[in-house]
This record gives C-alpha cells, sequence and structure tokens, in this order.
C-alpha cells in the first residue's frame, strides 16, 4: 500500500490504561465535532472464578458521555490473545459499528478447529459490522481514517491513520520494547518485519504512534505514544539499520522463550465472535473451552 498522508489534522486522542493486561484504549474524537472512534476496548475477566465485568469499558463510556460524544466505530486493530473485546458492550450502551480487518475470517478458520466450534460458528465475519480491506478509509466526523494491513504478529492485523496519529495495535512496541510476538497460529516474523518497514518508511516521521501495550521495560513508567522518527532511530528490535534477517533470527529465537497469554484461551474464543460470549447451552450457562495440548 502506498499513502503518504497529510498531517494537517490532529485528533484529539485520550488513553486508558487497563493494569492487568497491559493494554491500552484509546478513544479518537474529531476535533472538529463532537464524532470519536473507540479503538481496543478491554472487557474484564476473572478467569479463575469465571467472572465477567466492565470496570475497564466503563470507564470509556464515562467518559464519552461526560463530554457529550457520539461514537461511530469501535475499532479491534486485531483479534487479541491477551484480553477480551468489549466492544460489543460499549456498541450497547452507546452505538457505533464494530470494525476489524478482512483476515480475521483466516483467524477464525484456524481457531474455529482449535476450539471446536462447529458448523454452527460462522466464519465469514458476519459477527462484525464491516471489515476492512487495505487501503480502506472511513470516516469520523470529518477524519478520514486509512487502514493499513500490517500482518505478521497475526494475520488479520491492521494500523489505523487517522490524520497525525497512527494505532498500531501489536505491530509494534515503544522504542525500548521492541516488537510483538510472531509465533502465534498464523503470525510470521518476516512478514512482521516487512509490515513495520513499510509503516515506518511510508508515514512521515513526526507521525504520532499509539501502542496497545506496553510492559514498562526496566520499571520505567507505562508509556504509549511515539512517533515514527522515534521509532527508525531506536527501536531495539527494528531501528534503521537492521536487516530482515538479523530480525527473523532474534524474533524466532524471543518467542521460543515465551509462555502463552494468560488469557489466550478465553480472549481468543470472545474476540473471534467480535467480542461476543458463546452462545448458552440449554440451561441457559455460557462455557469457555479449554483444548487440552490444543494450543
Amino acid at each position: 500500500m502506498t499513502m503518504r498522508p497529510t498531517l494537517t489534522t490532529k485528533p484529539d486522542v485520550s488513553a486508558f490504561f487497563d493494569a492487568d493486561t497491559n493494554t491500552i484504549s484509546y478513544i479518537v474524537r474529531d476535533p472538529a465535532s463532537l464524532k470519536c472512534a473507540v479503538i481496543d476496548p478491554v472487557m474484564d475477566i476473572d478467569y479463575a472464578a469465571g467472572r465477567i465485568s466492565y470496570t475497564s469499558a466503563d470507564q470509556i463510556i464515562d467518559h464519552v458521555r461526560a463530554l457529550g460524544l457520539e461514537v461511530e466505530w469501535l475499532i479491534e486493530t486485531h483479534a487479541h490473545a491477551d484480553h477480551l473485546s468489549a466492544a460489543p458492550y460499549i456498541q450497547g450502551k452507546l452505538g457505533g459499528k464494530i470494525a476489524i480487518g478482512e483476515h480475521i475470517l483466516t483467524v477464525q478458520n484456524v481457531f474455529g478447529k482449535v476450539f471446536n466450534e462447529g458448523t454452527e460458528f460462522r466464519r465469514d465475519g458476519s459477527q462484525f459490522d464491516r471489515l476492512f480491506k487495505d487501503g480502506d478509509t472511513y470516516d469520523i466526523g470529518s477524519m478520514t481514517a486509512h487502514v493499513m494491513h500490517t500482518p505478521g504478529h497475526t494475520p488479520a492485523c491492521t494500523t489505523h491513520v487517522i490524520g497525525d496519529a497512527a494505532f498500531v495495535g501489536d505491530t509494534l512496541f515503544m522504542p525500548d520494547g521492541g516488537t510483538a510476538r510472531a509465533d502465534f497460529p498464523g503470525g510470521d516474523a518476516r512478514v512482521l518485519f516487512r509490515s513495520i518497514r513499510m509503516l515506518l518508511e511510508t508515514l512521515p516521521g513526526e507521525t504520532r504512534l499509539f501502542m496497545c501495550h506496553d510492559y514498562a521495560p526496566g520499571g520505567r513508567a507505562i508509556k504509549w505514544e511515539t512517533t515514527v522518527a522515534e521509532e527508525r532511530a531506536n527501536n531495539i528490535h527494528v531501528k534503521d539499520g537492521v536487516t530482515e534477517d538479523e530480525f527473523v533470527a532474534m524474533r524466532e529465537a524471543r518467542d521460543q522463550t515465551l509462555d502463552m497469554p494468560k488469557l489466550i484461551i478465553p480472549s481468543l474464543q470472545v474476540n473471534i465472535r467480535a467480542g461476543h460470549l458463546p452462545e448458552p447451552d440449554k440451561s441457559g450457562q455460557r462455557f469457555l473451552k479449554v483444548p487440552i495440548n490444543g494450543l
């Protein structure tokens, strides 16, 4: 995808950090109106107790209502493996369309089999209101958002460029955090490197980059905003001068040392459904499956 966006629009960005999952969710507001989008909202789960709650999502809802905003979009940068999406809950309170990249179909097919979802689970992305293709645009008030397909961490990863801001999901971390793993089914370290370099070489250096996660390396404070120029100069994994082969060797070796995210099993079952819980059984109880040696 070739895109050299102008940075004349500077959206208002409010960040919400969820300490349990190290996730940052965002409200992105059109400065010329009350229209906004919500990106990567979190639904809380006490996995041991099997209880869902909405404290994190309610903080976003309260902020939207306090400012009198209108939610037009609920954007998922990808099907997250480390937190559950609160998009349907927020949609029920505030409206808006739930959207994700079109390659969610690949993720649904892979994990539909892993979790033995059966034929009743639709693998066509129809749980979402819109599936974005690479190069698609959509409007948030007077702002035009651009979608970039940036796979590698997962096949369905997208970056959303809105004025001078880009929301990169797990495609990048802060410069001292490097990059996310690429060993999930459908992930690929070489593809991830190419996605990152495309992003960094396409967007102007002053573009603000907003992360989906931060893990406070070295014990520093949590951060979520950097720039293209800072990533190119300082990212410990993919700064200018790092070759593709060097990155792939590093990323694949590092991924072999990582444990699975603690919420991967509930997260994927919920997020391939656009944040909806599995349908209840005849008694009205909902269940999440744990495949033994299946991931």
